[in-house]
């Protein structure tokens, strides 16, 4: 963890109407870092991740990205910057192979002359090449995933977002998906994993933020940071 500050937010703020979605986030990663992203549910931990990915334009504060402003671009504008993102349900195009569908964002960043090559690349990091071909209501859930995963990595992101990559996964489909981040990770992508499974969180993350409702309230070593008593108390249920 010794890269430079590859993703810097500061004072991110975002409101719905009058009611406070985050308030003053400060957060940086550091490029080839693995931060966990942890909370309850309605704590900001999406709201933040959409400020950042550009779903969502942020109230207060700025967010940078290898010292690049992020404000008022486009998500598409990111992601060729080096932010890609995973979402809770995957979305594949239900009508494109499993090859076609990892296509898609290369031929829409114009790289298209080598989009099959690189597409099949990716499919082979994560495990499916063997199911180019097939569609996607053909993969299992575990599948699903990764193909979502080789979707997000195929602009060869700088930082990686996998927001809930696990949810509804067996233990042994989890330790699956964690070692393919752990891959990703190595080649040099940064990733922030947004998890409520605990076991997968602490062990995959170098560092844990933990979000209450929309405020960081703890930041650092993943057991230190759990064995907080505010921690404890808000996010685990102990008093």
């Amino acid at each position: 963890m010794s890269g430079a500050v590859l993703l810097r937010a500061e004072g991110v703020g975002k409101r719905f109407g009058g009611f406070t979605a985050l308030a003053d986030v400060n957060i940086e990663l550091r490029a080839g870092e693995r931060l966990g992203l942890i909370g309850p549910n309605g704590s900001g931990k999406s709201t933040f991740v959409n400020c950042i990915s550009g779903d969502f334009a942020a109230h207060d504060g700025k967010v940078t990205l290898g010292g690049q402003l992020l404000d008022g671009l486009k998500p598409h504008r990111r992601a060729r910057l080096g932010l890609a993102r995973t979402f809770q349900l995957p979305q594949p195009f239900a009508s494109l192979t499993v090859l076609e569908n990892v296509r898609v964002p290369l031929l829409f960043a114009g790289e298209a002359a080598h989009a099959s090559a690189r597409a099949f690349e990716c499919l082979e990091q994560v495990e499916l090449a063997a199911k180019a071909d097939k569609l996607p209501k053909e993969l299992t859930q575990v599948e699903q995933r990764r193909l979502e995963l080789a979707r997000a990595i195929a602009l060869r992101p700088q930082l990686l977002i996998a927001d809930e990559a696990m949810a509804g996964l067996s233990h042994a489909e989890v330790d699956q998906i964690i070692a393919l981040l752990l891959r990703m990770n190595a080649a040099g992508t940064a990733v922030i994993m947004i998890e409520h499974i605990m076991r997968a969180v602490t062990e995959f993350s170098e560092r844990l933020v933990v979000f209450v409702a929309g405020r960081k309230i703890a930041d650092g070593e993943p057991r230190e940071v759990l064995a907080m008593p505010e921690v404890e108390g808000a996010y685990l249920g102990k008093q």
